[in-house]
């Protein structure tokens, strides 16, 4: 007699508390500079502590992507409420816009004293090449399991091209090829 041993998943940690939680986010938002926000939230969340998986995060990419607004304080949100539903919601939107609020406040007085040398220059470049560079690292590793399977890749090079190259608007393509992939996952679901 021959036993199969299945492999159970890997247990979930415990659920942060909601201060664990709220600095979390705040410390993102206090620590990150020039746009990498999103890749430093995947850092935190998903690969540091574990609170959500890849595909959970991803999901809520998605849909920070989809609403109006800036896509770090609709992540965040999203996070919030997956965690802890409203009351986690509204902690993390604080935990996100308040520290900046502070910063933006104390660099903007910083500049304002030392913005005609041209170090400052400098200092803005680098920070925004760590920026852009947090946030291709995040695309490509969301774009590993896409790559897997030939219509969502298509849909993500299409997009690519279509955004970037053509510079067409954002909600069009949202919407246009979102449609696209739902109605395909619909399909291929059906069909596996």
């Amino acid at each position: 007699m021959s036993e199969t041993t299945t492999s159970s998943p890997k247990p979930r940690p415990a659920k942060p508390s909601l201060m664990q939680l709220t600095g979390a986010i705040a410390t993102v938002g206090a620590t990150s500079l020039g746009g990498g926000l999103t890749g430093w939230m995947m850092q935190t969340f998903v690969r540091k502590h574990e609170w959500l998986t890849a595909e959970e995060f991803f999901s809520g990419l998605a849909v920070a992507q989809a609403l109006p607004g800036v896509n770090v304080v609709n992540l965040s949100i999203w996070i919030g409420w997956r965690l802890y539903g409203a009351t986690g919601a509204a902690a993390a939107m604080a935990a996100i816009v308040v520290p900046g609020l502070f910063l933006i406040g104390l660099i903007a007085g910083f500049f304002e004293l030392v913005g005609q040398y041209q170090a400052t220059g400098r200092f803005l470049a680098g920070a925004i090449s760590v920026s852009v560079g947090l946030s291709l690292a995040m695309g490509l590793q969301a774009a590993r399991p896409v790559v897997k399977q030939a219509v969502p890749t298509a849909l993500m090079v299409l997009c690519f091209i279509l955004a970037g190259p053509l510079r067409l608007p954002g909600l069009p393509i949202i919407v246009g090829l979102g449609a696209v992939g739902i109605v395909w996952q619909l399909w291929s679901g059906r069909h596996a």
